[in-house]
């Protein structure tokens, strides 16, 4: 085998890797992450190396850069040692990561009665009028605790039962573990022991993932920690997710990669709060139908072709160990159920959060990201649909989008006549990019000063301002000149980037549309908007209303509920009511499928305008 090595600056990082791999495997083994939202299709060009020295493969086809050979990691196989430069816009920097703090104890009616818990059991000693089993005398205890509800134990803790019994003098300390119809015990100790019990609450999104370390015995958020989903490399969306899983060991990889996610942020809770990691005994996870398949090891493959059927909607509990998960060996796995192949875990778990389906005002609930999924409903019904509003929001298909990391553009401001921007971006920093919430906001206020028309074409010319220019594919607009920026260009917006936008905002209105037309209720009758998940977190009301994104209706109607997925996961591991609710919720839940029939398309197609062809669905942007 020839191997070549591959140094990578600014990090001086030189690794060995077999003559023919491409330069982004060959970042992966120095741990050096790359942007490939397309996941290493070569379509997107955000991959873009710069090659410093020698020279690489003769497949390579772009060159964008005339003091350097400048080539897609992605596509470039290494065949000699060679130096690559990866700039700050080429890397997956750490993204932005909603935790939700506040709320944390917020069970609304649901008792505390966690998932997994302890009690002490002291048995009487049998004798020869009393001849009953070991087991059936503690099985006995334990259904005066757990009710009706079936009561199991496994062979490994059967096999000690006998023996420690009499060691401790017939008292030892019963864990229990909640399953789907019966209690299960996962550990037996001598005695009474008191020694506290751990849990964790995971929402596992496309983009990111975010994990709670719960005292089980207290019900307190010891501490959170989020970062990004590591299957990105692999492409933005799930659609590529479920490409890739396809490919020769691509489904082991996309497991793998959301596995190690998990355990790099538990190992890094664990540490700080310095508890051990076989004290966690439960996990509750949420997650959409596709990330639940890769995390499960299931091929999600049926998921995107029609009639698009997953594998299961109710998942089984797991051991730990049977998924990979080294930090919590002890832990047992409950994923939250699905709706549908695209409303997944993810959004019973908001619904349970929100309390949607208690209460008897109508809720439209909506989690903006490279899916739409909505659900509009109360205590006596529930309805969802999901439409693909594509990753234009995470940044991706954008000539300078971005995700919403350090220096990323998130907020704009354009004046009128001059057009000069001010802008705000992620943390600070200098700006490399625009996130979605940037986006947004930039073609708002590019409508609201008029230098775009309803089509989304841009309506000023070049010699109104040095601003506009033109481009190979029509006019871009300049928000922040390289000098000022933290990458070496300007950070435009283009044309092209912003009929992909229409695009997205007009599937996601599209999708509100649809699901009202079918029960016939008028959006004005909707009492209440809530509005889940990382982007919709820091979107704009105005501008998200300006460009047609969300209905007209008054603000107060309107409620950001943060990431709603990991907080009814949350809920799930402190109270076994709030579990049984969200299985039910699952159940109760009617899934549309928008791809039946031509409403969907019709709505869709009248939604590609700024903001939408109806004005009057619009009164307030039309007065403006």
């Amino acid at each position: 085998m020839i191997t070549c090595s591959v140094t990578f600056l600014p990090d001086n990082i030189t690794v060995s890797v077999e003559k023919g791999k491409t330069i982004a495997e060959a970042a992966q083994i120095a741990g050096i992450k790359l942007k490939m939202p397309c996941g290493g299709e070569g379509s997107c060009g955000k991959c873009a190396v710069k090659v410093m020295s020698n020279r690489v493969s003769d497949n390579v086809e772009i060159s964008l850069d005339q003091k350097f050979e400048q080539v897609l990691a992605c596509q470039t196989e290494v065949s000699e040692d060679v130096t690559v430069e990866v700039p700050v816009n080429a890397r997956l920097g750490e993204h932005q990561v909603l935790l939700s703090a506040e709320d944390d104890n917020a069970l609304g009616t649901f008792a505390f009665e966690p998932l997994c818990w302890k009690v002490t059991i002291t048995l009487s000693p049998p004798s020869i009028n009393e001849n009953a089993s070991d087991w059936i005398r503690l099985k006995g205890e334990l259904g005066k605790i757990v009710g009706d509800e079936e009561v199991i134990i496994g062979l490994p803790l059967l096999t000690n039962l006998a023996h420690m019994l009499r060691d401790a003098s017939w008292q030892v300390t019963v864990t229990l573990l909640q399953q789907d119809g019966y209690v299960e015990v996962i550990d037996l100790q001598p005695g009474a022991n008191d020694e506290p019990i751990y849990g964790l609450a995971i929402d596992i999104g496309t983009t990111t993932v975010v994990v709670y370390l719960v005292d089980l015995c207290s019900g307190k958020v010891l501490d959170r920690n989020g970062t990004y989903n590591k299957q990105a490399v692999y492409g933005d969306d799930v659609i590529a997710r479920i490409i890739h899983s396809q490919e020769k060991n691509g489904l082991q990889e996309l497991q793998d990669a959301v596995v190690n996610t998990i355990d790099e942020l538990t190992n890094q809770l664990l540490k700080k709060t310095r508890i051990e990691g076989t004290g966690v005994k439960a996990i509750t996870i949420a997650a959409n139908t596709i990330m639940t398949h890769l995390f499960l090891g299931l091929d999600p493959k049926y998921i995107r072709l029609e009639p698009y059927i997953p594998t299961t909607s109710q998942f089984p509990a797991v051991k730990a160990t049977e998924v990979g998960l080294r930090s919590v060996p002890n832990a047992n796995i409950y994923c939250m159920p699905s709706v549908g192949s695209y409303v997944g875990g993810d959004i019973v778990a908001g619904v349970l959060y929100t309390g949607i389906s208690q209460k008897d005002e109508l809720t439209l609930f909506i989690d903006i990201g490279t899916n739409g999924e909505i659900v509009l409903g109360n205590k006596e019904w529930l309805i969802s649909c999901a439409c693909s509003a594509g990753p234009a929001f995470e940044g991706s298909g954008i000539t300078c989008g971005m995700r919403a990391m350090h220096g990323a553009i998130e907020r704009i401001q354009i004046t009128p006549g001059t057009y000069e921007t001010r802008y705000e971006t992620v943390e600070d920093g200098k700006p490399t990019g625009i996130c979605g919430s940037g986006l947004i906001d930039c073609i708002a206020k590019l409508h609201h000063v008029g230098l775009l028309d309803r089509a989304g074409r841009f309506t000023a010319d070049t010699q109104d301002t040095n601003r506009i220019r033109n481009n190979e594919e029509g006019k871009e607009f300049v928000i922040s000149w390289e000098k000022e920026a933290g990458v070496d260009n300007d950070i435009v917006i283009t044309e092209g980037d912003i009929q992909n936008l229409i695009r997205s905002k007009g599937a996601i209105f599209a999708g509100i549309r649809c699901l009202l037309n079918s029960l016939q209720i008028d959006m004005e009758i909707v009492d209440k908007f809530y509005i889940a998940g990382g982007f919709g977190n820091y979107l704009n009301i105005n501008d998200a209303i300006e460009i047609g994104l969300l209905p007209d209706l008054p603000h107060e109607k309107y409620q950001f509920v943060g990431n709603t997925s990991v907080k009814g996961a949350y809920m799930t591991l402190i109270s076994r009511s709030a579990l049984k609710a969200a299985v039910e919720i699952g159940r109760k839940m009617t899934y549309m499928e928008l791809s039946v029939g031509n409403e969907f398309m019709d709505e869709f197609v009248s939604a590609l305008f700024l903001p939408h062809t109806d004005l009057s669905l619009f009164p307030s942007v039309q007065s403006n």
